[in-house]
């Protein structure tokens, strides 16, 4: 029992490390670019030698996947406060969903690519840390079932939608809002595709 707080204070110290390495290298990201991540910017960051990274993560790739499930898990947690604000009506719900996802991921966008694009050669999530990403898609695909959408496959003609739109925005016009803009048009000729009638006042209406 003596011993238990000298565990609990080491435990404490240790996550507080891990925590301080992984925002070291959220910043190495932001500024160096996800693959530009080195385990030498990292540390020095948080005032360690490389190598002694090694004894809070097995590699650049296990930091990559701490990372991926923060990510994830940060937008999980958006989307299950937006859930609130979903009517019956799945276009509207569409131009909810895609403007919350858009914004988020040009917010940030070394963030938005270890989430959604292969940029590092060889890395695999876990399957614990891919288990965020798996659930707001199983979410989304419950949504829009619950609201009619019959073949799978359109949900998925979305997420491509917005998913360009995003591309372009990050690499076309970084920080501005031209792709930003066409967003209400291109989900709108999503939902007029899919047959989705127009029943509400959409985004595009009102912008």
């Amino acid at each position: 029992m003596l011993d238990a707080p000298n565990v609990d204070r080491q435990s404490r110290r240790r996550e507080q490390t891990r925590r301080e390495i992984l925002d070291a290298a959220w910043d190495v990201a932001r500024s160096a670019g996800l693959t530009g991540l080195t385990l030498r910017d990292v540390a020095s960051r948080v005032g360690m030698r490389a190598p002694s990274l090694y004894s809070h993560f097995d590699s650049k790739h296990a930091i990559y996947d701490a990372m991926f499930g923060e990510a994830w898990t940060a937008y999980e947690e958006i989307k299950l406060a937006e859930e609130s604000r979903l009517t019956d009506d799945l276009r509207e719900c569409a131009h909810l969903i895609a403007r919350t996802f858009f914004d988020f991921a040009v917010a940030d966008p070394p963030r938005y690519q270890l989430m959604n694009q292969r940029v590092i050669p060889g890395f695999e999530p876990s399957p614990e840390n891919y288990a965020p990403a798996v659930r707001v898609l199983a979410a989304a695909q419950v949504i829009a079932a619950e609201r009619g959408l019959r073949d799978p496959d359109d949900l998925v003609l979305l997420l491509a939608v917005i998913g360009g739109l995003i591309d372009q925005q990050i690499a076309n016009d970084p920080g501005g809002d031209r792709f930003a803009r066409m967003l209400p048009r291109a989900v709108d000729m999503w939902a007029d595709g899919v047959g989705l009638p127009r029943t509400t006042t959409t985004e595009k209406d009102t912008r």
